[in-house]
């Protein structure tokens, strides 16, 4: 998987940067490394990779914000690197579009395994319980579109599993990869509970548990594109789509 892939890694520290590249390079990959924000963003327009690894904090422009910047021109999968667990940025980096993150300092061999997981689910969007709709859609149109009724405040939902499209009420709904196969495993089982560790497990590809602010996240901006009230909390289990 990582031979020819490219990575754009953005990390001001001179030592990270280089010992991080040399180390993503012997495992195959072809690394485009800057400093700042600004040159970073520079790269990624000229030359769009694979994947994206940000720091948090950078100079010029700060990883977050580009962050913010390469998802309004792209879908290509994000991974934001934060120097503390518990730091707000990793929620603002999630919010702004990023797919998973990692927490400084890491192991070489842990992110490489990040990074494959990412492109992994990015190169499989969609899943084999996808097909099949589950109890509570229809699939009225055939060819593999899941339709679920008005809720309120919401129009119908339409979810093309073959063709990877969303429509609500009619309009298309542009979803990231991450959003995309998030939606899929609500909409394989809808009205069945789903935990957050579960959502790690089919979504993130995470065999060895994560941080469920990922998940939370994630349901978050979910929630805004296809509506509110369409995925339900379930306090003490996890989520469910409103079947």
């Amino acid at each position: 998987m990582a031979e020819h892939t490219h990575v754009l890694f953005v990390e001001d520290d001179d030592v990270i940067r280089e010992a991080t590249q040399l180390a993503l390079e012997r495992d195959g990959f072809v690394v485009t490394a800057m400093p700042d924000g600004l040159s970073g963003l520079e790269a990624f327009r000229a030359d769009r990779p694979d994947i994206a690894l940000l720091d948090v904090m950078v100079p010029g422009l700060d990883g977050v914000s580009l962050c913010r910047r390469i998802r309004d021109e792209s879908t290509v999968p994000v991974i934001m690197l934060s120097a503390r667990a518990d730091s707000i940025d990793v929620v603002l980096g999630l919010e702004a579009g990023a797919d998973d993150y990692v927490t400084k300092p890491f192991d070489g061999a842990v992110l490489v395994a990040r990074i494959r997981a990412v492109l992994r689910r990015f190169g499989h969007a969609s899943g084999p319980r996808a097909a099949d709709g589950g109890d509570g859609a229809s699939d009225e149109h055939g060819g593999g579109v899941l339709t679920f009724g008005a809720g309120s405040g919401s129009g119908e939902l339409e979810i093309d599993t073959e063709g990877m499209e969303v429509r609500r009420g009619g309009a298309p709904v542009s979803l990231t990869p991450t959003e995309m196969r998030l939606l899929l495993e609500f909409s394989s089982s809808p009205g069945t509970v789903l935990s957050r560790d579960k959502l790690l497990e089919r979504v993130w590809d995470y065999g060895w548990g994560g941080d469920t602010r990922v998940v939370d996240v994630h349901v978050q901006r979910l929630r805004t594109k296809i509506g509110q009230d369409r995925i339900e909390t379930v306090r003490g289990f996890g989520y469910k789509l409103k079947a």
